[in-house]
């Protein structure tokens, strides 16, 4: 990042966290089940885990942290009988609950794959990438079929402690997470990041899929939307509970009878 201004990095934050004690109640009851003590849905489940993307000068991170790991999901949950890379631009452009590129919130983005769905990423490709985002469409670009990808009827969860969040990862795959930003985040190259130093910059999504431990210090193994060249391979690690990535994690149960017809 040491070639961006800080009006760029801004541009690429743009996850609303919402206070935790204003935070909507839902009733999802905690499910907790014993857990290995690390995990990588990368090994777990090799031709689910789709490649890093890149959401360019956006704040679209929302939306890309949804849709990635619903996509990984669509796979895991139908052994591999649906694979599809769902479009994050589907919700940038059509998702009005949100911002756009100006920003968005996670239980809003699972709505809306709930209740709307997204289509794939080759019928509607990203093109919001210099953070202006075209306008909503209803038809494919490639000229193929438009069709909604949708999570099951109320089944968005929203765990809220490590060994929930643990168990909702290693029994259905990756899920959303948002965390605060500070400045010293922007140096990340490799290891378990925690903060130490800097001010707020804003919030950032992304994709949660795995833990583990090092050096003893527990982390969540998350995949970013900034690019391979960021990071471990865009790849990242951050402790547990830091920057408030605990109170933030979101998925659904995909609707595969609804995607096979």
């Amino acid at each position: 990042m040491a070639n961006y201004t800080h009006e760029q990095i801004l541009a690429m934050l743009g996850t609303y966290i919402p206070p935790k004690n204003n935070e909507e109640v839902d009733d999802y009851l905690e499910t907790v089940e014993s857990t290995p003590a690390s995990f990588d849905a990368r090994t777990q489940w090799s031709s689910c885990v789709h490649p890093i993307r890149d959401q360019g000068q956006c704040g679209s991170c929302w939306a890309f942290g949804s849709t990635e790991a619903f996509s990984d999901r669509f796979c895991i949950a139908s052994s591999g009988k649906i694979q599809v890379v769902l479009s994050p631009e589907d919700l940038v452009s059509c998702d009005t609950t949100d911002y756009g590129c100006s920003g968005g919130y996670l239980n809003m983005a699972w709505n809306y794959l709930q209740n709307t769905g997204a289509v794939l990423d080759s019928c509607f490709p990203y093109g919001a990438s210099s953070g202006t985002a075209p306008a909503c469409q209803a038809k494919c670009s490639d000229g193929s079929a438009w069709k909604k990808y949708k999570c099951s009827s109320n089944s968005v969860v929203h765990p809220k402690t490590v060994d929930a969040i643990k168990t909702e990862i290693y029994n259905n795959g990756p899920v959303e997470g948002a965390f605060t930003v500070y400045a010293d985040f922007m140096n990340y190259k490799s290891g378990v990041y925690h903060h130490t130093t800097g001010a707020v910059e804003g919030g950032h999504a992304i994709k949660v899929l795995g833990w583990g431990t090092d050096s003893g210090m527990d982390y969540w193994l998350c995949a970013n939307s900034w690019g391979s060249s960021w990071g471990e391979s865009g790849f990242f690690r951050i402790k547990q509970g830091d920057c408030g990535i605990n109170d933030q994690i979101y998925a659904c149960t995909p609707d595969v009878a609804s995607a096979l017809i």
